[in-house]
């Protein structure tokens, strides 16, 4: 990706390295088993986070954070002034204000509103501050998983900004209580894949539009993106930890599902294209 030329986001905090009071320390060969394991339990990470570390303290939420100064952090920061940029643009086209979210930087251990997060939860995004909480080892257990690459990593932040989108539009609070009134954990499940495979698509848009500004993307950009999307497939990672593929069972969508959602954000450029919802996901 071409990133260097862009400007950098003064909303991201670098917290890591940090000792997080009653954080949790998850040995590096335990992280991938957890991860997969998380990522399988349900799409909403923060009731994970809730069963893993309750509320966080009054010293996590008010000790203010430096912005990062290393390469990783340099890039995270410039792909969330692009996603900034172009959102701003897309809701104001339809007379709207968009309110960007923060990006926390952490290792090992977080706390965020939504109670305690690790390096084994992978990304999340919490609704209850508007906040993106992401350890960058993450992108080491992806690559192992086959989604090398910087817009791999892009895409992964793009995504996660989906989910700060559809909280702004309401989605995610129309789709929760829609949840809530579910039937089945198979229904409660058909929801969630479908907003997760509307926040892919709404990274494709994102990339798209940046491309378009700024011309960011280079040759294999795009496999690479579409190829991380294929690595957190639910059926890959059902696989990969030993189970049956169960469709019924999906909260993030089959690899050919993501990826398709993204290509989808990718070629259009169009939010209205990503109705995961009416499409049935």
């Amino acid at each position: 990706m071409r990133w260097r030329q862009g400007r950098q986001s003064s909303n991201v905090e670098d917290r890591r390295g940090r000792r997080v009071a009653g954080g949790m320390k998850i040995g590096g060969g335990a992280t991938l088993v957890i991860l997969l394991v998380t990522m399988l339990l349900g799409g909403d990470p923060t009731q994970v986070l809730q069963l893993i570390g309750g509320e966080p303290s009054a010293e996590g939420a008010t000790t203010p954070a430096a912005p990062p100064d290393d390469e990783t952090g340099r890039f995270l920061s410039a792909v969330l002034a692009m996603t900034e940029d172009v959102w701003a643009d897309l809701f104001a086209a339809e007379g709207s204000t968009y309110r960007p979210p923060t990006l926390v930087l952490f290792s090992q251990a977080v706390e965020s509103a939504c109670g305690m997060g690790t390096a084994a939860t992978g990304p999340f995004y919490c609704p209850a501050d508007q906040t993106l909480y992401l350890d960058t080892s993450f992108f080491d257990e992806l690559e192992r998983m086959g989604g090398a690459g910087d817009f791999a990593q892009a895409y992964v932040v793009g995504h996660e900004v989906g989910h700060h989108v559809q909280t702004l539009l309401g989605t995610a609070g129309q789709v929760r209580r829609r949840q809530s009134g579910a039937r089945s954990d198979t229904e409660a499940n058909r929801l969630q894949v479908a907003m997760e495979l509307q926040a892919d698509c709404y990274a494709g848009v994102w990339a798209h539009h940046s491309n378009r500004r700024q011309r960011v993307l280079e040759p294999g950009d795009v496999q690479e993106g579409l190829s991380a999307a294929a690595a957190i497939g639910d059926d890959r990672l059902q696989r990969r930890a030993g189970r049956e593929v169960t469709p019924d069972a999906f909260t993030h969508g089959s690899s050919e599902q993501r990826q398709e959602w993204l290509e989808t954000g990718l070629t259009t450029g169009q939010p209205t294209a990503c109705d995961t919802f009416g499409s049935g996901g």
